[in-house]
C-alpha cells in the first residue's frame, strides 16, 4: 500500500504561489518549496520531475478555480450586476494574471507533458475569454458600453486595474467601488 503524501494539493499550491510571487519563476526551487512544506526535496520529486511540471499543474489549478467562479457571472441578468461581480472577483484573485504570466517562461519543448499542459492552459484561457466576451456583449446589448472602444481594451483595462497600488490604504470596499466608477464613467 502506498504511503500517504505529507502535503495536500492545496498546501502545495499555496506554498508554490507564495514562492512564485516572492521570488519569481527563476527564483523558484524545489529546495525553497521543500523548506516551506517542511519535507525533503525527494518528497517533491516523487510527484514531479521538475519545477516546470509542478508550476504548470499549479497554474492549471488556479485557472480552473478562477474560471469556476467567473462562470457565476451568468447568474446575474444585467450588466451592472455582472460588472459588480466581475470587479469583486478580480480583486479577490488580484494575483492571478501575475501567476499565469509565469507560463510564458516555461517552454513547451521541455517535455511532451509540459506541451500538453500548456495547450490545456491556453484552452482554459480561451474559455475565460469567452465568458468575458459574453459579459461585454451584455453591456453592448444594454447600450451601456461605448461602442467605439474595442472589447480587448475594455477587458485589459479591467484586468490591469487590480494592479493599481493603494498607497493611501483606502479601505478595500471604497477602493473597489472607486475603480469600478473610474472604469464605468472615467474621470469627468
Amino acid at each position: 500500500m502506498a504511503r500517504e503524501r505529507k502535503f495536500s494539493d492545496k498546501t502545495l499550491y499555496n506554498a508554490a504561489k507564495h514562492i512564485l510571487l516572492n521570488n519569481g519563476y527563476e527564483g523558484f526551487t524545489f529546495s525553497l518549496l521543500a523548506d516551506e512544506l517542511k519535507v525533503s526535496r525527494g518528497a517533491l520529486y516523487k510527484y514531479y520531475e521538475n519545477k516546470e511540471e509542478l508550476i504548470m499543474d499549479y497554474m492549471i489549478f488556479e485557472m480552473n478555480r478562477f474560471l469556476a467562479e467567473l462562470k457565476e457571472i451568468n447568474n446575474y441578468d444585467h450588466f451592472d450586476s455582472q460588472f459588480d461581480f466581475l470587479i469583486k472577483l478580480m480583486f479577490k484573485h488580484n494575483k492571478i494574471h501575475q501567476v499565469l504570466g509565469f507560463s510564458y517562461q516555461i517552454t513547451a519543448t521541455i517535455s511532451e507533458n509540459i506541451r500538453v499542459k500548456k495547450v490545456y492552459l491556453e484552452k482554459l484561457h480561451q474559455e475565460m475569454y469567452s465568458v468575458l466576451q459574453s459579459f461585454i456583449q451584455q453591456g453592448r446589448k444594454e447600450q451601456l458600453l461605448n461602442p467605439s472602444i474595442k472589447d480587448e481594451l475594455m477587458l485589459g483595462f479591467i484586468f490591469q486595474s487590480v494592479d493599481i497600488p493603494n498607497h493611501s490604504d483606502i479601505p478595500q470596499t471604497e477602493w473597489v467601488r472607486s475603480v469600478k466608477e473610474l472604469i464605468s464613467h472615467g474621470i469627468h
